[in-house]
């Protein structure tokens, strides 16, 4: 490997441009590490201790020549970075060494440079980088809890158009599958019993009620009070509606019977389940809400009313979609509010495959 050799004259008029230079600069004999010459920027920032004749590693006691003796006598330069005390501030330095001919002897030169401005604008460059990072997150947080709190109020296939064209367009289901649940004597319980202790187990039945829905490809709509409306086929069609809601009402009924086996207050339900057009649109303008309207959602409502605790009610046409794979038990004629007298079926089971 070829050396490169740097020369640094040894007159008084080289002397003299080094004392000139604001770098701190010094010169030590290779061979034994002591100090030979040094500009007053040198003392100033790395103050003699006082020996004579003062050595490097003395001085300087971050820095260990010797480790890169092999590297300096090759005629590469070291860098090394420090901080120290220059007055009242610290200051970041950066000290180069490379080895050169002084006389006929090695010698090592070392140059430093003030890294403090430098060092100071890439700690704010990173500062800055990390708050925008942390501010990026936050957003992606807060998006997301947005983006839940929406799906939580309407369909995922809503937001969706509701987050790309700002508004939604009502739309009409020729046919769609409506589930009303309420439960009997809830306002009785709810003033007999500590509210915090009811509201909390109505809290918990409607997030398994919920998951008992997605399981079945159902939707819910929404709660009002103690009443659970869910939807099949809306806003996403579904050819098998009728089923996904007959086997979310069987379901939602067996699961309530076996928490009551299982908690010393019983919830019974009354259930109504309808198939039928529906209109479903979001509604409001600051408090968005997803709402169905039309006459299948009536008609659940008024089979719920009809129903007796823990009875799933339907219309004989609605029974007739899906005869072939539920059990049905005949109630009879019953006279309905806006749609006058209807026969009756009371869902029992899902038929054995």
């Amino acid at each position: 490997m070829t050396e490169h050799r740097h020369h640094l004259p040894a007159n008084d008029a080289g002397t003299a441009a080094l004392q000139a230079l604001d770098l701190p600069v010094a010169l030590a004999d290779a061979a034994t590490g002591t100090i030979l010459l040094e500009n007053a920027r040198f003392f100033q920032v790395f103050p003699s201790t006082g020996e004579v004749p003062e050595a490097l590693a003395t001085r300087l006691p971050f820095l260990d020549p010797e480790t890169f003796r092999e590297r300096l006598a090759s005629g590469r330069t070291v860098t090394v970075e420090t901080e120290v005390a220059v007055g009242a501030r610290t200051r970041i330095i950066a000290l180069d060494l490379r080895q050169i001919e002084h006389g006929e002897r090695p010698a090592w030169l070392l140059q430093g440079r003030d890294l403090t401005k430098q060092k100071e604008a890439e700690y704010m460059l990173d500062s800055y980088a990390k708050l925008a990072e942390k501010n990026a997150r936050e957003l992606t947080r807060e998006k997301e809890r947005v983006e839940k709190l929406l799906l939580n109020i309407m369909p995922k296939t809503v937001y969706q158009e509701l987050r790309e064209f700002g508004t939604t367009t009502p739309h009409k289901f020729d046919q769609a599958s409506i589930l009303m649940l309420d439960f009997v004597g809830f306002t009785e319980m709810a003033v007999a019993r500590d509210p915090a202790t009811t509201i909390a187990e109505l809290n918990d039945i409607f997030m398994a009620l919920d998951r008992i829905a997605e399981l079945f490809g159902c939707e819910r709509i929404k709660t009002i009070g103690d009443a659970y409306l869910a939807v099949s086929g809306i806003p996403d069609s579904n050819p098998d509606h009728p089923q996904n809601i007959a086997k979310l009402a069987l379901r939602a009924r067996r699961y309530l019977e076996r928490r009551n086996q299982a908690h010393p207050t019983a919830w019974r339900c009354r259930i109504g389940i309808h198939t039928g057009p529906v209109i479903g649109s979001l509604v409001g303008l600051q408090k968005y809400v997803y709402d169905v309207f039309g006459p299948a959602v009536n008609m659940a409502a008024r089979l719920e009313q009809e129903a007796l605790p823990m009875q799933i009610l339907t219309c004989a046409a609605t029974a007739g979609l899906i005869g072939d794979d539920f059990r049905f038990s005949e109630v009879g004629e019953r006279e309905l509010k806006g749609f006058g007298t209807k026969r009756i079926m009371a869902l029992e089971a899902e038929r054995a495959g």
